[in-house]
């Protein structure tokens, strides 16, 4: 702390005292707290910040302390707070260990020069923290984006992107993870394959990733192969050359992969092509040609691919079903989209998202769920993930005569929508049959846990150990050392 001659001695010391005071209470009362020289090396954590060093990848305190903060902390700003010499008051930080609401102080010595600073995690549930600030910032970033997009649908004329990452709402680790992901993947101009369950929202996240990469202002185009008979699926790819057979447009038609270049091309429900066509789109993509029917001219096309697939592409694999080299082409860069199932703290804000929307399609006011009726629907399976909670909310908008919905709506929603036994609500009856149930010891549970993520990852990537560490956020050297355990 910097001195000042004109303090009385005892205003001077009160300061000091103060400070000491200060940086004690933060030690003491924050998340975590670590210290960076004026390189930007890590000099010092606490105690609470040593919790996070397993999930940034770090075994051991050594492996952390004293190395280059950006080498060790992903997306920190701890570096541009030393060279700028400005603090950062509140900011939220997402890395491998989560998001967290942090403060960055830069530290003086007595002549004013910066000689460090000093990060401090305030809180690390910023969707509980932060979920009124978190919604209405996500509600005012949505008319934003709607209204960019208009404009720029306007001025092109082309295929626009309809969504961005506001669009896919929520503030949970695995949204935040899944965000994280699929901003890299927009740097790159490697495919990128979507996975998840259906209504999970891989579509809206394919749109956002063209919407943020640099093919942003050349169209999107997107293909659902599920959605368009075999027979014409050839066509649809590729296009067709003037007079090609009977029947054929005098002048043609151009396929998806000649309107897309240049942009993005969406392909949804891959695990869907025939296999015969699945060989010819390979080799369109490894050589960035193709011939439309009934043409022998080649024709070239550079374009960003998107995949998606609700199937186990890696047992369709096995059961030759999909194509090897295909599946490989296309698994470079794997997402995995969370089901809401395992994201349910999104619910709350998701629910006002959807009512927003529903109010606005239906001229309705925008519907209020009761407490309880929250409680309801965050408690189900949500089978139909995103969609299937659209539906239910969009039904009791509807039926219901007021625009407050409550939980005998919503459980009357439910029940007529086919869902035959709603998840229970723990009485005090179950509450002390469940204290009575035997607790196993917290490493035990913690172990299976790691197994069934890591199991869960492996599927997803299709055995793809790189890529399986990707989705977990860890190591492929802690991967395989899990890998190891798991089998001894």
């Amino acid at each position: 702390m910097e001195k000042t001659d004109t303090l009385p001695r005892d205003a001077q010391s009160i300061l000091e005292l103060a400070a000491r005071s200060m940086f004690d209470l933060f030690a003491n009362a924050s998340e975590g707290m670590l210290l960076v020289d004026r390189q930007g090396k890590v000099v010092w954590i606490n105690e609470q910040y040593k919790r996070f060093l397993p999930a940034l990848g770090f075994e051991r305190v050594e492996d952390f302390v004293g190395h280059p903060v950006a080498s060790v902390v992903q997306n920190t700003q701890m570096h541009h707070v030393i060279e700028s010499g400005k603090p950062i008051l509140i900011d939220l930080l997402s890395n491998r260990a989560g998001t967290f609401g942090v403060s960055r102080i830069p530290l003086r010595d007595s002549s004013g020069e910066v000689i460090g600073a000093l990060g401090i995690v305030l809180f690390d549930h910023p969707e509980t923290n932060l979920q009124p600030l978190i919604t209405k910032f996500a509600a005012l970033q949505r008319e934003l984006d709607d209204a960019r997009r208009e404009l720029a649908s306007q001025r092109s004329g082309q295929r626009q992107a309809k969504y961005t990452f506001a669009s896919f709402v929520g503030a949970s680790p695995a949204v935040v993870e899944v965000k994280r992901l699929a901003r890299r993947a927009a740097q790159s101009s490697s495919t990128v394959l979507l996975l998840g369950e259906t209504g999970t929202g891989k579509e809206l996240l394919a749109h956002a990733i063209h919407a943020v990469s640099a093919r942003a202002t050349k169209p999107f185009v997107s293909v659902n192969i599920a959605a368009v008979p075999d027979t014409l699926l050839e066509a649809e790819f590729f296009g067709v050359a003037p007079g090609a057979y009977t029947g054929a447009e005098r002048k043609g038609r151009d396929g998806k992969l000649k309107l897309a270049d240049g942009g993005t091309l969406f392909l949804d429900e891959i695990g869907d092509m025939p296999l015969g066509l699945q060989s010819k789109l390979l080799r369109a993509l490894q050589e960035g040609e193709f011939e439309p029917l009934g043409s022998n001219q080649l024709m070239r096309f550079d374009a960003k691919v998107i995949a998606a697939t609700s199937r186990d592409l890696g047992r369709l694999v096995r059961e030759g079903k999909f194509r090897e080299d295909l599946y490989y082409r296309l698994n470079v860069l794997p997402i995995r989209v969370p089901p809401l199932r395992e994201r349910r703290a999104d619910i709350p804000a998701l629910a006002e998202a959807l009512g927003e929307d529903i109010a606005l399609r239906s001229g309705l006011p925008q519907p209020e769920l009761t407490a309880d009726a929250m409680d309801l629907l965050s408690a189900q399976v949500w089978r139909g993930n995103v969609r299937e909670l659209r539906n239910v909310l969009e039904q009791a908008a509807m039926l219901g005569d007021s625009h407050r919905i409550d939980r005998a709506q919503i459980e009357k929603v439910l029940r007529e929508t086919g869902i035959e036994q709603l998840e229970p609500v723990l009485t005090e009856g179950t509450q002390q049959a469940c204290a009575s149930t035997p607790i196993r010891p917290l490493a035990e549970q913690v172990a299976q846990l790691e197994r069934t993520a890591i199991a869960a990852a492996m599927t997803a990537s299709g055995g793809n150990k790189v890529a399986a560490a990707k989705l977990l956020g860890i190591s492929r050297a802690t991967l395989y050392g899990r890998l190891d355990s798991a089998v001894r």
